[in-house]
């Protein structure tokens, strides 16, 4: 029995639906205003502001608004009224450093306890106390949370090694420039009981990438991976993204320490933090991997690498990107670039890649 889709051979049947949809997710208050707006188009300004008892500078607002969107009905929603600047507490120094040294004899006091404790040390300095929601405020603001946690130990009664606490990418944050954030990640490969790994790296300003093919999955070779990177790229790196994985431990964290480079940390179980990576990987995977299977696994991945450097080269030098545009004038749709295309024409990069096909 074949089997079609519900808008088959209708034409603009899901154009139509779109629209319905879009309509349905808009928020009451913002058609609520275009229908103030159609009553103002209709009975004039006078009636309006008896109707609806809204000013005319709010009315010409929001027409204006309507129309630098295009006539999107969701632009009229309204917005949050928080203060872009808010206030910040400002308690002294040494009543915050009095909690933290009782958090710290009396570990994870609560809020409630503290108040009473601290009232005394607060009277004797001369200090204003703050209630026992402020305390927990205060506890919150720290970066530790003023909290202390017990050694654990393991299966043979060794003590476990206290982490540190993990640097992760700021909320929001968008690549500015070639090299301000590079994110690396591993794709593992099996065949039977033998095991294969190859590590990509991507740019997330230029999409200009990498990738290697290894038997290892310790952080050594990591580290190699990315000394190799650092000799490949055509600009500076300033940033290194990877997720929590066992190869990007100890010795690749020590080489970009010892660089002075930022690493961030994705959250647990959150690969949209690292997306660009992730799509590359898919990339790489559906156009190179799965045609050069057979070599991936050989005892000697000379062959699979050089292979994977051609195509990496065309990646980088001819492959069209829809994330990397230029506008030509008259031409309709832009026109797609590949990364090296990309840093030549809005980053003035002059240091080509060399032909390492010879």
């Amino acid at each position: 029995m074949q089997v079609q889709h519900v808008g088959y051979k209708l034409r603009g049947f899901y154009r139509l639906a779109d629209y319905a949809l879009r309509w349905g997710m808009i928020a009451t208050s913002a058609q609520r205003r275009v229908q103030i707006l159609g009553f103002w188009q209709r009975h004039g300004l006078a009636a309006t502001q008896e109707a609806f008892a809204i000013s005319r500078r709010t009315l010409f607002a929001w027409r204006a608004k309507l129309r630098s969107e295009g006539g999107n009905v969701a632009a009229l929603a309204p917005r949050s009224t928080a203060p872009k600047r808010r206030r910040k507490r400002q308690w002294p120094v040494a009543l915050i450093a009095e909690i933290r040294r009782l958090r710290t004899e009396h570990p994870n006091l609560a809020k409630e306890k503290l108040h009473l404790l601290l009232q005394p040390f607060a009277a004797r300095e001369r200090l204003p106390c703050p209630s026992a929601r402020t305390i927990g405020r205060l506890i919150a603001d720290a970066p530790d949370k003023m909290r202390a946690r017990p050694r654990t130990f393991g299966g043979t009664g060794k003590a476990k090694p206290v982490r540190s606490p993990r640097l992760r990418k700021p909320k929001h944050f968008t690549a500015k420039r070639p090299g301000h954030c590079v994110s690396l990640d591993t794709i593992e490969l099996r065949a039977q009981s033998e095991r294969r790994y190859v590590i990509t790296c991507i740019d997330l300003h230029c999409h200009f990438a990498w990738a290697w093919a290894t038997h290892s999955h310790a952080s050594a070779a990591a580290e190699q991976f990315f000394r190799l990177i650092q000799a490949v790229l055509p600009f500076a790196i300033e940033a290194v993204l990877t997720d929590n994985g066992s190869e990007f431990q100890r010795h690749f964290a020590r080489a970009l320490a010892n660089r002075l480079f930022t690493h961030w940390h994705t959250y647990p179980k959150t690969p949209k933090m690292n997306a660009h990576c992730e799509r590359f990987n898919r990339t790489v995977q559906e156009e190179f991997i799965d045609y050069h299977y057979d070599a991936l696994f050989e005892d000697d991945l000379t062959d699979f690498n050089l292979a994977l450097l051609r195509w990496l080269s065309w990646y980088n030098l001819e492959r069209p990107h829809f994330s990397l545009t230029r506008r030509v004038p008259g031409r309709k749709t832009p026109l797609l670039l590949s990364p090296v295309q990309f840093l030549h024409q809005n980053h003035q990069c002059n240091m080509y890649w060399p032909d390492t096909r010879r």
